[in-house]
């Protein structure tokens, strides 16, 4: 298989105008993914599956990505009089950066026998700009998963065929694998609370009043 520097050349060059970064990994592994812009993603994803040399016609997982805000420190050196003499001293600067949820796609060539390859696409922020474009139309095996990042994540997927939950219930308003989810307390949905869900459970758990009528009480 072709390295991903190459692999990254020629998707610059089959889809003009996109966008296409390395990301490199820390991890043992290193193992390296494409960062494409969201414009020129569906392109890409045609060109990655129908590519002669690539022919990457299997996705065989998509994943959701979490980044919360944080705060980015760096050190610069700055120039400064002290006792009337222009010195040289380190300073500490702090630069805020947004969070933002990315979907992370491992494709596999089936016809080729390579693989993986990995792409990712990033939303604008956590809050007001989360829609990616869907791949599900490249890779029909995405659809399920694409649901499941919706429901758990909150990236809107434009263009999937039927972006739905698939894990929680339709009412449920919020997205529980995001990094900052805080659970409710009443449990309102759980049928068979257990340990540490029963313990808070209780709290909201009807209790007889003076006359012996059952009434509700809410966690103190």
């Amino acid at each position: 298989m072709q390295s991903i520097d190459e692999i990254k050349a020629r998707i610059e060059a089959a889809v003009p105008g996109s966008i296409v970064a390395i990301v490199p990994n820390a991890s043992p592994s290193n193992q390296l993914s494409l960062l494409v812009d969201n414009e020129h993603a569906p392109a890409i994803a045609r060109f990655v599956r129908d590519d002669a040399e690539l022919q990457l016609d299997y996705c065989s997982n998509v994943t959701g990505v979490d980044w919360l805000d944080r705060v980015l420190k760096k050190t610069v050196k700055v120039k400064q009089l002290v006792d009337g003499v222009e010195k040289e001293i380190s300073q500490t600067e702090e630069e805020k950066l947004p969070g933002y949820l990315e979907a992370v796609y491992h494709l596999y060539s089936v016809a080729q026998k390579h693989g993986p390859v990995i792409i990712r696409m990033r939303t604008g922020n956590r809050s007001s700009d989360t829609r990616l474009p869907s791949l599900t139309p490249v890779w029909r095996s995405a659809e399920l998963q694409e649901r499941e990042i919706y429901d758990l994540y909150g990236i809107y997927f434009d263009g999937h065929p039927d972006l739905r939950r698939i894990l929680m219930w339709d009412e449920f308003e919020d997205h529980p694998m995001r990094k900052d989810y805080v659970q409710p307390d009443d449990f309102e949905y759980e049928p068979t609370p257990h340990d540490e869900v029963l313990t808070r459970a209780k709290g909201h758990y009807a209790r007889p009043n003076s006359d012996g009528a059952e009434g509700i009480t809410s966690a103190a």
